[in-house]
């Protein structure tokens, strides 16, 4: 099995019970998570060495944190003790064509505030396979901003893989810095993840006719911009997962891939989701589906249809993490989407 690191900022999620909006919540419901943190928790459960890296406050809310990642065994001996605050979101899950909605409250948290000489690199990425981050973490000060390169020029003196999320948060930072800041960045990458908006926001390439919030997709579109990108920052893969958004309660869901010294490129089965019991953490199984795939040695194809398989089930699944096992996505994988009792 792979080593795996991951780097980004864990947070306190405080969702609304039953669809409830925020104003009529008398108690949120309790979990953790955040991109990485996501990803590091479904690379533990398929079986790879997964390795977090953040900073946390040094108080009884930080050591949750640190628990809940330590409870589905992934590594958190590169956790520092730092800062004032952990990050909060809040989560009003929508339904039907309400949309759900977040609101951050993460200013100047541990990560944020994080400084680069808090990590030990090298040590960090001595005898690492993998390294995932995501245009999260960099989006959260410019602290951030330096801590995300000094990991990536450490992660490529040591000839670790480099996988990218791109993840725009426009509650975070705005697209023109998101594009000089991640333009920059894209140098240290090998795999690109993202979706249409993604490229969009955060690298400038959209993708012909589709249109995020109307679910229509448009695969010629994907072609040109993978070769667009692939041209401009020589990844070895680029992929977008493809949702179609009928409502907050169904969704299509699949995705595409194109390899960047052949170029050829792959479409996904697609999955009808519904009803959605929480998508908050589908893009980051999907990230941690295709790492373990590729990671596995699986060919570009079987590797994305795991990824697929993987964050479908995730839209099953309340929290942020995916809790399932290798052998439930194979099965789906494999064709078995009848959601029959397992006995």
């Amino acid at each position: 099995m792979a080593k795996i690191v991951t780097m980004g900022e864990i947070m306190l999620r405080l969702s609304t019970p039953n669809n409830e909006k925020f104003i009529q919540a008398d108690e949120f419901d309790v979990n953790y998570g955040g991109g990485e943190a996501n990803v590091a928790v479904s690379l533990a459960n398929y079986g790879h060495e997964a390795e977090f890296v953040t900073a946390v406050p040094a108080n009884p809310i930080g050591e949750c944190a640190v628990a809940a990642l330590r409870k589905y065994n992934v590594g958190t001996k590169h956790i520092a003790r730092s800062g004032e605050r952990l990050g909060i979101y809040f989560l009003e899950t929508g339904s039907a064509m309400r949309a759900s909605n977040v609101v951050y409250d993460r200013a100047n948290s541990s990560i944020a505030t994080a400084s680069v000489d808090e990590f030990d690199f090298d040590a960090i990425f001595a005898d690492a396979d993998w390294f995932h981050f995501t245009g999260i973490t960099p989006a959260v000060s410019d602290a951030a901003i330096a801590l995300t390169e000094a990991a990536l020029k450490a992660a490529k003196a040591h000839k670790v893989t480099v996988s990218v999320d791109l993840n725009f948060r426009k509650k975070l930072w705005s697209s023109e810095k998101a594009q000089k800041v991640m333009t920059n960045l894209m140098q240290y990458v090998d795999v690109c993840i993202g979706n249409e908006e993604d490229a969009e926001k955060v690298l400038g390439f959209k993708p012909g006719k589709t249109d995020v919030t109307s679910g229509e997709l448009e695969l010629a579109g994907y072609v040109d911009i993978f070769n667009q990108m692939i041209d401009k920052f020589g990844f070895k893969y680029v992929i977008s997962s493809l949702r179609e958004s009928f409502s907050a309660s169904n969704n299509g869901w699949s995705a595409c891939i194109m390899d960047g010294k052949t170029r050829e490129f792959y479409h996904s089965r697609k999955y009808s989701i519904t009803p959605i019991v929480d998508r908050v953490g589908g893009g980051d199984s999907f990230a941690a589906g295709l790492i373990c795939g590729l990671a596995d040695g699986k060919d570009m194809k079987a590797a994305l249809e795991f990824a697929v398989a993987a964050s479908a089930l995730k839209h099953t699944i309340p929290g942020d993490f995916n809790l399932v096992t290798r052998a439930e996505v194979d099965n789906l994988a494999g064709g078995d989407g009848s959601g029959r009792v397992q006995r």
